[in-house]
């Protein structure tokens, strides 16, 4: 992994990790939302009160978009963006406007296995849209989407920012929000 990194991120904040391949950017992400356990240091939670139990604020407030968007494929897109929306705290009319926001709705009665890569990509946005969760960490959110769809998550991704979200991005390519760059050791 790596070693002598740290960060800290505020509300209304986006920081992007960069790094080689391999670097640990996806570790990393997946280190904040408690799949890893770090050998070193620590990753700690709060809020306006003072520090926060981690695995409280793991449960409530982060959402994690990976490479794998953990879609079921034999699913309709509808119903597994309902279903995904509804374990993660929103509500069916969130999940459905979040659709909407993506360009998604005339997609929603096909299975999620005949939707393309970055439709794929634009169901589990939508599924984190329609979150009610503060931190957005994202693995290359961008990386399967087409020139529109890039430009309608940034203005979702600027909304978040200035609802007093955050957002934590291990990228290759510069965000379309203004980010923090936060670049991983070698």
């Amino acid at each position: 992994m790596f070693r002598g990194f740290g960060l800290e991120l505020a509300a209304g904040e986006a920081a992007a990790l960069t790094g080689a391949n391999g670097a640990g950017k996806t570790s990393l992400l997946r280190t904040v939302a408690g799949f890893i356990a770090p050998a070193r240091g620590r990753v700690a939670f709060a809020g306006p009160a003072g520090p926060l139990d981690e695995d409280e604020a793991r449960g409530r407030d982060v959402h994690l978009v990976g490479h794998q968007e953990g879609l079921k494929s034999a699913r309709s897109a509808r119903s597994e963006l309902l279903f995904q929306a509804a374990w993660t705290g929103g509500s069916q009319a969130s999940a459905l406007a979040a659709a909407g926001e993506l360009g998604l709705t005339p997609l929603l009665d096909l299975e999620v296995r005949r939707l393309s890569a970055g439709q794929r990509r634009r169901l589990a946005l939508a599924r984190l849209l329609a979150s009610p969760r503060s931190l957005w960490l994202l693995d290359e959110p961008l990386a399967p989407l087409d020139a529109r769809h890039r430009e309608l998550f940034g203005e979702a991704m600027q909304r978040h920012l200035l609802g007093g979200g955050l957002i934590l991005a291990a990228v290759h390519d510069p965000l379309p929000i203004p980010a923090r760059t936060a670049p991983l050791p070698a």
